[in-house]
Protein backbone atom coordinates (compact mmCIF):
# COMPACT_ATOMS: atom_id res chain seq x y z
CA UNK A 1 0.00 0.00 0.00
CA UNK A 2 2.69 2.46 0.33
CA UNK A 3 3.62 2.43 -3.22
CA UNK A 4 0.60 4.29 -4.30
CA UNK A 5 1.28 7.20 -1.31
CA UNK A 6 4.56 7.85 -3.37
CA UNK A 7 2.93 7.43 -6.71
CA UNK A 8 0.16 10.43 -5.15
CA UNK A 9 3.04 12.21 -3.75
CA UNK A 10 4.31 12.36 -6.83
CA UNK A 11 1.72 13.57 -8.63
CA UNK A 12 0.36 16.39 -6.02
CA UNK A 13 4.08 17.71 -5.63
CA UNK A 14 4.02 18.22 -9.68
CA UNK A 15 0.80 19.93 -9.19
CA UNK A 16 2.17 21.93 -6.75
CA UNK A 17 5.30 22.83 -8.52
CA UNK A 18 3.94 23.64 -12.01
CA UNK A 19 1.38 26.01 -9.86
CA UNK A 20 3.84 27.55 -7.19
CA UNK A 21 1.15 26.40 -4.60
CA UNK A 22 -1.12 24.34 -2.91
CA UNK A 23 -3.76 26.58 -2.07
CA UNK A 24 -6.71 25.19 -4.20
CA UNK A 25 -7.92 28.64 -5.10
CA UNK A 26 -4.45 29.49 -6.79
CA UNK A 27 -4.23 26.33 -8.31
CA UNK A 28 -7.76 26.81 -10.45
CA UNK A 29 -7.05 30.60 -11.52
CA UNK A 30 -3.31 28.81 -12.56
CA UNK A 31 -4.90 26.88 -14.54
CA UNK A 32 -7.29 29.42 -15.99
CA UNK A 33 -4.88 31.29 -16.67
CA UNK A 34 -3.25 28.64 -19.16
CA UNK A 35 0.19 29.89 -18.83
CA UNK A 36 1.33 27.12 -15.79
CA UNK A 37 2.16 24.38 -18.17
CA UNK A 38 -1.28 22.23 -18.44
CA UNK A 39 -0.16 20.49 -20.88
CA UNK A 40 2.07 17.80 -18.05
CA UNK A 41 -0.95 18.04 -15.37
CA UNK A 42 -2.96 16.58 -18.03
CA UNK A 43 -0.54 13.68 -18.37
CA UNK A 44 -0.02 13.74 -14.76
CA UNK A 45 -4.23 12.51 -14.49
CA UNK A 46 -4.50 9.12 -15.66
CA UNK A 47 -1.95 8.71 -13.15
CA UNK A 48 -3.85 10.36 -10.53
CA UNK A 49 -6.73 8.02 -11.54
CA UNK A 50 -5.17 4.55 -11.07
CA UNK A 51 -3.80 5.86 -7.98
CA UNK A 52 -7.00 7.34 -6.27
CA UNK A 53 -7.98 3.71 -7.70
CA UNK A 54 -5.25 2.35 -5.76
CA UNK A 55 -5.93 3.60 -2.67
CA UNK A 56 -10.09 3.28 -2.19
CA UNK A 57 -9.41 -0.01 -2.94
CA UNK A 58 -11.47 -0.34 -5.72
CA UNK A 59 -10.95 -3.11 -8.75
CA UNK A 60 -9.01 -3.76 -9.51
CA UNK A 61 -6.78 -2.89 -6.89
CA UNK A 62 -9.37 -4.59 -4.03
CA UNK A 63 -6.74 -7.99 -3.74
CA UNK A 64 -6.26 -7.04 0.21
CA UNK A 65 -9.38 -7.06 1.41
CA UNK A 66 -10.48 -9.62 -0.66
CA UNK A 67 -14.53 -8.67 -0.52
CA UNK A 68 -15.79 -10.96 -2.80
CA UNK A 69 -14.30 -14.33 -1.24
CA UNK A 70 -14.48 -13.33 2.52
CA UNK A 71 -18.53 -12.21 2.01
CA UNK A 72 -17.45 -8.69 2.54
CA UNK A 73 -13.60 -9.20 4.07
CA UNK A 74 -14.29 -7.68 8.04
CA UNK A 75 -17.13 -6.07 7.47
CA UNK A 76 -18.88 -9.11 8.77
CA UNK A 77 -18.44 -7.83 12.06
CA UNK A 78 -19.93 -5.15 11.54
CA UNK A 79 -23.51 -4.14 12.11
CA UNK A 80 -26.25 -1.41 12.40
CA UNK A 81 -24.33 1.68 12.92
CA UNK A 82 -20.92 0.84 12.47
CA UNK A 83 -21.23 -0.46 9.24
CA UNK A 84 -23.10 2.51 8.31
CA UNK A 85 -19.98 4.85 9.58
CA UNK A 86 -17.71 2.40 7.99
CA UNK A 87 -19.01 2.67 4.43
CA UNK A 88 -19.87 6.76 4.78
CA UNK A 89 -16.22 6.87 5.71
CA UNK A 90 -14.76 4.63 2.81
CA UNK A 91 -17.63 6.60 0.02
CA UNK A 92 -16.47 10.16 1.33
CA UNK A 93 -12.40 9.37 0.46
CA UNK A 94 -13.78 8.57 -2.68
CA UNK A 95 -15.52 12.20 -2.46
CA UNK A 96 -12.75 13.71 -1.55
CA UNK A 97 -10.50 12.48 -4.37
CA UNK A 98 -13.08 13.34 -6.71
CA UNK A 99 -13.08 16.91 -5.56
CA UNK A 100 -9.23 17.10 -5.72
CA UNK A 101 -8.98 15.51 -9.06
CA UNK A 102 -11.70 18.31 -10.46
CA UNK A 103 -9.10 21.01 -8.48
CA UNK A 104 -5.92 19.64 -9.94
CA UNK A 105 -6.56 18.66 -13.04
CA UNK A 106 -9.32 19.86 -14.25
CA UNK A 107 -9.75 23.27 -13.22
CA UNK A 108 -12.17 23.47 -10.40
Amino acid sequence: MISYELALSTVVLSVMTLTSSLNLTAIVLAQADGANGSGPLLMAFPLFLIVVLAETNRAPFDMPEAEAELVAGYNVEYGGGSFAFFFLAEYSSMLVFSVLAAEFFLAG
